[in-house]
């Protein structure tokens, strides 16, 4: 992974955030930093690009105390958004109860440090009353974002699946469509299906091929 090459494309095209693996973090978070400096005394925008991590990834049935201290490690390094995964062992066999408690206690930690959370529910292994259920668990924690996927389910992002969680979900509860993303058509058909946010390796050839707002990404 070129951490530089990801970093400075970011802040080409005004992406709203970097996501790396945790072991990256750090190096990342210096790479906006430098690069920004370099903007700045070359008299370039400096968008305000924030770096982005992955909790539980990809299967997310890490017990609890991994993902506190995935979470804790994270914010030290100095992310400024977690991708949580949801346990799906949990969902599957019907805890919720599991899964309202796992993500109360990292949602707290998260946002005790001023962090986004992102709740990835894995939509593509989900049926419609299970990705219902998820919204009104999260939504109705308060959860910055509900993310449909990882990349990892042979399913990602679709609008039907954006817009169902849309309807299910309260307004101030966005959603990041991620999984899949590779053509302009489909980014614009998931923003107005009512994505806030885009998660996809093919940020530069979406904005590059058809003007998709970079703003998204």
């Amino acid at each position: 992974m070129d951490i530089n090459k990801i970093c400075e494309e970011a802040l080409e095209y005004g992406f709203a955030a970097v996501c790396v693996p945790p072991p990256f973090v750090t190096s990342a978070k210096e790479n906006i930093a430098r690069i920004q400096v370099e903007r700045l005394d070359h008299d370039k925008a400096v968008p305000d690009v924030k770096l982005a991590t992955v909790i539980g990834f990809p299967f997310g049935y890490s017990v609890l105390a991994a993902k506190q201290a995935e979470v804790g490690q994270a914010l030290q390094d100095g992310a400024d958004e977690l991708d949580i995964v949801i346990d799906l062992i949990a969902l599957k066999t019907g805890n919720w109860d599991y899964l309202e408690q796992e993500m109360r206690r990292l949602m707290e930690m998260t946002h005790a440090d001023d962090a986004i959370v992102k709740v990835i529910i894995e939509s593509g292994v989900l049926s419609d009353d299970e990705i219902i259920e998820c919204c009104r668990l999260y939504g109705g924690m308060g959860v910055d974002f509900v993310k449909t996927s990882t990349g990892y389910a042979e399913k990602g992002a679709s609008v039907e699946t954006v817009r169902l969680m849309r309807q299910h979900l309260p307004p101030g509860v966005r959603i990041k469509a991620s999984g899949g993303i590779r053509t302009a058509a489909l980014a614009r058909q998931l923003i107005e299906a009512g994505a806030s946010r885009l998660g996809t390796s093919s940020g530069v050839l979406l904005v590059t091929e058809d003007g998709v707002a970079a703003g998204g990404y």
